[in-house]
Order: structure tokens, then sequence, then C-alpha cells
């Protein structure tokens, strides 16, 4: 599919991503503004409902560094060591937040964005009812190699979701 040499980050954008994120399972969803999965790098909206769980991960089989810029809401976001024990948690977004804070957040009150370097497991959850990020990271996309998914964290879909997510959130 042609893509236009310009477009443009609008609310109505925003608002038709978040509604498919609402239609999701996942409880998110992505807008692309990357032609494909060759196209390098990737570059995409992320919408984020409340609580919407990435499996920690990593990309170190084909090292990639991975940036977020949140445009709206808030979002946490955590680091960990290989043993699954959380290292950093950031909280994210423009402005205050104004909500409980996670007991395992180091960093400041609240940053815009994170930029995190290629083989470090980190996950990243919406804790406002909606959160958007302008995600960026290198391609080409490949499910098989993309990412190491953490041994130590419950897959997405799994009923253990809601504690882990729980555990990490804890103020």
């Amino acid at each position: 599919m042609s893509r236009p040499s310009v477009e443009l980050i609008t609310n109505e954008l925003i608002e038709s991503v978040t509604e498919k994120a609402r239609q999701s399972p996942r409880r998110r969803m992505n807008y692309n503004f990357h032609a494909g999965n060759e196209d390098n790098p990737h570059r995409f909206l992320n919408v984020f409902l409340e609580r919407s769980y990435v499996q920690p991960h990593r990309h170190l089989r084909h090292p990639k560094a991975e940036s977020f810029i949140v445009l709206q809401g808030h979002m946490a976001a955590f680091t960990f060591d290989d043993d699954g024990n959380v290292t950093s948690g950031y909280i994210l977004g423009p402005g205050h937040f104004a909500g409980p804070v996670p007991g395992s957040i180091s960093g400041p009150a609240t940053s815009l964005g994170i930029d995190i370097v290629p083989g470090i497991w980190h996950t990243i959850t919406a804790i406002s009812p909606v959160a958007v990020c302008y995600e960026v990271k290198p391609g080409p996309w490949d499910p098989a190699t993309d990412k190491d998914m953490a041994p130590w964290a419950p897959p997405e879909g799994s009923a253990d979701v809601e504690r882990y997510l729980d555990d990490l959130l804890k103020a």
C-alpha cells in the first residue's frame, strides 16, 4: 500500500486508532507510518488502554533499540534483570501524573519518553484510561526473531497476567 509523503498525527487519527484498541482483545492497537516490514526505521502510533499487557521482552538476536514518546496519557515502563527482578521503573507522559505511583518507579516523577538500548528486558503498560505513544525501532520486523519473550513472565492472554501487572504496579 502506498503511503502519502506527509502524514499528520491528528486527534482524528488518534481517536480512530483508540476505537480499534477498544475492539482489540489485546487492549492496544498500532498505526504504522512505515510502508512495510522491510522499511527502516519502523515508526508507529501505539494506543494502549489502561493495563494493556506487553509481555516483558528484549531485542537481542537482532539487536534493536526501541524508543517511546508518550503523546497523551501516562504509561509505566519497567526494565528487568535476567531473573525478572525490576531494575528500574519510570512514569512516562506529558504533565503531572496524579494517580498512585508504583513502588518500583525509580526515575523522575514524569518523563515524556524513554529510549531502551538493545538487549534490555522491558515492558510498558498504560496507567491512564488511554495512553498514546509514538514508537520507533529498527526494521525489518520478523515475528520469529523480533523479540525474546521473558521466560519468567506470563505470556499475553494467560490467567496470571492480572496478578503480574498488580505486582508491577503496586503503590
